[in-house]
């Protein structure tokens, strides 16, 4: 099967997301994503289900524990439907601080509170579907009320399928576990998936609950090109500044001891406790920005995408915080293509 090839819709004026997943399918991109930023997640992909009808759509990620599984469910379920089942409810954890202090919700034990989630919606979506009464009981989840006229029926598609987030090990191996697919976060390295991801995910499988469809790779990628040298510098300089914030967060300093720069977090850290988030870019060098980033013209940043993921990963998200031309989007995927058609490079 060929690599399924999607991008963030960074596209934040709901009036425009409409013209803008039309550009999308014309550019040969087969999906897009919303992630939980400073705009819902939801809402933007059902004008997208609606005015681009090729287009894959999902959440790359909604935050699951800043919701319940029952209002997840739901929307959800109506996404499915209206997009006539392109729908993938991608889900993750968040950090400790943002859960707790953005939005007020309990953050304890959090890979076992993912695997619940899941489980509940495995469990709510079983009973939209007819397959028998709402009764979960769990220990941080309980849903055993769904009256007739709160049922919606039976979804013509079928229920969603669920990706989770995953960076370190313990939680990956749940994600394998329990849900449809693995999205990977952008902040990795090819030493750090084949170290530490992929055989999590192998270990989870072997306890796999749920094999309805077949498990996925989702890759998120920080993709770095452009057509001329002050576009490149420009990208270049914003993404490293992403790393920077990524690699400041203690949830994902595995990514940095698998490279060696294991305490450059606690000094990252450190300069975010200060307000110095001017100065963290430069911390990080060039050797680790290019084991992170996916770096070069169009042409080039197709040949490491492939490189780095072909083997393993089903999808492939480019998930740069800023906008990226369209030619060269144009330009990459045409590249990859060729190179799946095994072209010469």
């Amino acid at each position: 099967m060929p690599t399924k090839i999607e991008c963030a819709l960074l596209e934040t004026e709901l009036s425009r997301v409409p013209a803008r997943c039309r550009k999308l399918e014309e550019l040969g991109y087969d999906g897009t994503f919303t992630f939980e930023g400073p705009h819902e997640p939801f809402l933007p992909l059902l004008l997208a289900a609606e005015h681009a009808p090729k287009l894959e759509i999902g959440t790359g990620v909604a935050i699951a524990l800043a919701r319940n599984p029952m209002v997840t469910a739901q929307l959800a379920y109506e996404l499915q439907k209206v997009s006539k089942g392109r729908f993938v409810l991608g889900l993750g954890s968040q950090v400790r601080a943002h859960v707790e202090r953005r939005y007020s919700m309990p953050y304890d034990r959090p890979v076992a509170r993912m695997k619940e989630f899941v489980l509940a919606l495995r469990a709510i979506f079983g009973a939209f579907e007819g397959e028998g009464r709402l009764a979960f009981e769990g220990e941080f989840y309980r849903h055993t009320l769904l009256p007739p006229l709160f049922n919606p029926g039976k979804n013509p598609f079928g229920p969603p399928r669920i990706h989770l987030a995953g960076v370190n090990e313990q939680m990956v191996r749940v994600v394998a576990e329990v849900a449809d697919g693995l999205i990977v976060h952008p902040f990795h390295t090819k030493r750090f998936l084949e170290e530490v991801t992929l055989p999590a995910v192998e270990a989870g499988k072997q306890r796999r609950l749920h094999a309805v469809a077949p498990f996925e790779i989702a890759v998120q990628a920080l993709v770095v090109m452009g057509e001329t040298e002050e576009e490149l510098e420009q990208a270049r300089a914003a993404t490293r500044a992403q790393i920077a914030f990524y690699a400041s967060t203690p949830s994902y300093r595995a990514v940095l001891e698998s490279e060696g720069y294991g305490e450059l977090q606690e000094e990252l850290q450190a300069l975010t406790r200060q307000g110095r988030w001017g100065e963290m870019a430069a911390c990080i060098d060039d050797t680790l920005f290019e084991r992170v980033a996916y770096v070069g013209t169009p042409e080039e940043v197709a040949e490491e995408l492939h490189d780095r993921l072909a083997g393993f990963a089903a999808r492939i998200a480019i998930a740069t915080p800023f906008h990226i031309g369209d030619p060269c989007s144009a330009r990459m995927i045409s590249r990859y293509r060729a190179i799946e058609a095994g072209q010469s490079r």
